[in-house]
């Protein structure tokens, strides 16, 4: 299961991602993912718990805190991400997930996700809309595998901007 929670925190941020195409205010967002999943993080023992946290540093990520089936974190977006029509930063393949067809339209986005990891490997979409330059909402949904074992989950995800500095908070790699 906390393979199955990993993918779906790296998921999280491929909402956030596609939200920065659409000229957000650059600075600190709070961004909120809500599953299913996330609702049975209660059930796991602590020291698997820290597993899980250990293995999102593997990968270069800070675990959200987790709460009544919503996972947040802090997301740090530079000018440079903002203005970026489709940011470069979320088409790292460090999780072995790519993105592809993203596409702008207005205020909304919408984007396939494809990931080719040995540990994680499927497809999957990402939409979502800007209200406002400092709110959005979305959500993901993927199918395939983790460690072999099938996946088949919805996100439900939001985003505030919180302030204009990212304090110790820094920007995805």
């Amino acid at each position: 299961m906390q393979k199955i929670l990993l993918s779906l925190f790296l998921l999280s941020i491929a909402s956030v991602a596609g939200a920065a195409e659409n000229n957000i205010r650059p600075g600190l967002w709070e961004v909120t993912t809500t599953s299913m999943l996330l609702a049975l993080v209660p059930q796991i023992p602590p020291d698997q718990m820290q597993q899980l946290t250990n293995l999102a540093k593997q990968y270069g990520l800070d675990m959200p805190q987790i709460q009544n089936g919503a996972a947040t974190s802090k997301i740090c977006i530079t000018q440079q991400m903002a203005d970026e029509k489709i940011p470069s930063y979320f088409h790292q393949n460090q999780t072995g997930c790519s993105f592809k067809n993203a596409v702008r339209t207005e205020n909304s986005y919408t984007m396939d996700l494809v990931c080719t990891n040995p540990q994680l490997k499927g497809n999957g979409r990402a939409e979502g809309t800007f209200m406002t330059p400092e709110s959005f909402s979305g959500w993901t949904i993927f199918k395939g595998t983790v460690q072999d074992r099938p996946v088949n989950e919805q996100a439900d995800t939001s985003g505030r901007w919180i302030s204009a500095s990212c304090e110790t908070v820094k920007p995805p790699r």
